[in-house]
């Protein structure tokens, strides 16, 4: 017996296998994405740019410069806003700060200043013992350790004044724990000790402790706002001085990251701001400021 197909069932039957395998494709798809989900899920995924840079305003971020990467950094402050126009509100007095810091590796970075204010030389260490993560098992804070210590070099006029080198050395220690909770805010708190080897006065300590507070408020791709706050614990210096407030904008211009702030601190170095301030910032006693910060890459991350 002879069978004959015609066209319109040949066709009919194509379409029905070209219908069957489309969803089978289909479904291969989707349960390929879905096991690439679940594998990207089990990755841990460093949170980057905390801050945009190593600096808040008067207090260190978390960040580091990376490896193999110096950061020349321009601070510089006037005099207060409220000085009056013979001081031209400020702007004829200035305090100066150079420095260079350098990350040895993506967690440990160490730096040097020098600062107009008593003449004083700076040197600090940081090491990035955490970094915020997402995705599984995340970590929730960066977490920095910071320390420094300062010189002064000013002369202090007659030989009864002069003081030897260990009574001109300050130093600082900070556990800087900051968290960023969107691309747009990021939060980090800075417990505080500064010791002193020389105290002029009687009651002054020897050890000052503070708790510091800053922020990051993202508004647009290139600027943020941000502040920084130390409060002095219960003291001498807490008695005597006040607390440092900053307020300032981050602006971000291709190689270099440009910062504008109002500060009651005329000082950039720890052993200044922290148990030194003496302005009131809701009087006036505001030190307009900025820094400009510029990075080079010395040593390629290339592997």
């Amino acid at each position: 017996m002879r069978y004959t197909y015609s066209a319109p069932l040949f066709a009919g039957l194509l379409g029905g296998l070209l219908a069957l395998a489309t969803p089978a494709h289909a479904q291969t798809d989707l349960l390929n994405d879905l096991e690439k989900q679940t594998a990207d899920s089990t990755k841990r995924e460093p949170v980057a740019a905390t801050f945009k840079g190593t600096h808040i305003i008067n207090s260190q971020s978390v960040e580091t410069p990376g490896e193999g990467t110096l950061a020349f950094l321009i601070q510089h402050r006037f005099g207060t806003l409220n000085s009056g126009a013979y001081n031209f509100f400020g702007l004829d007095q200035a305090v100066l700060r150079l420095s260079f810091e350098y990350g040895i590796t993506s967690r440990l970075a160490v730096g040097v200043g020098r600062s107009s204010q008593e003449k004083t030389f700076d040197g600090f260490v940081k090491y990035r013992a955490l970094q915020q993560t997402s995705g599984a098992h995340p970590m929730p804070v960066s977490v920095t350790l910071f320390a420094s210590s300062a010189i002064t070099t000013l002369k202090f006029g007659t030989a009864t004044q002069e003081r030897n080198t260990s009574s001109r050395l300050d130093y600082a220690y900070q556990v800087l724990v900051a968290r960023k909770f969107s691309p747009s805010l990021s939060v980090q708190l800075m417990p505080t000790l500064i010791h002193r080897n020389y105290t002029p006065l009687a009651g002054m300590q020897n050890d000052v402790y503070a708790i510091g507070a800053g922020l990051r408020q993202k508004l647009t791709k290139r600027i943020a706002l941000t502040a920084d706050y130390f409060y002095l614990l219960p003291g001498y210096a807490a008695d005597h001085y006040t607390n440092a407030l900053g307020l300032g904008v981050d602006i971000e211009t291709g190689g270099h990251v440009f910062q504008l702030h109002f500060t009651n601190s005329s000082g950039m170095v720890e052993k200044f701001f922290v148990p030194q301030t003496t302005g009131n910032f809701f009087k006036g006693d505001i030190y307009f400021g900025f820094t400009v910060a510029r990075n080079f890459t010395v040593k390629s991350q290339l592997k």
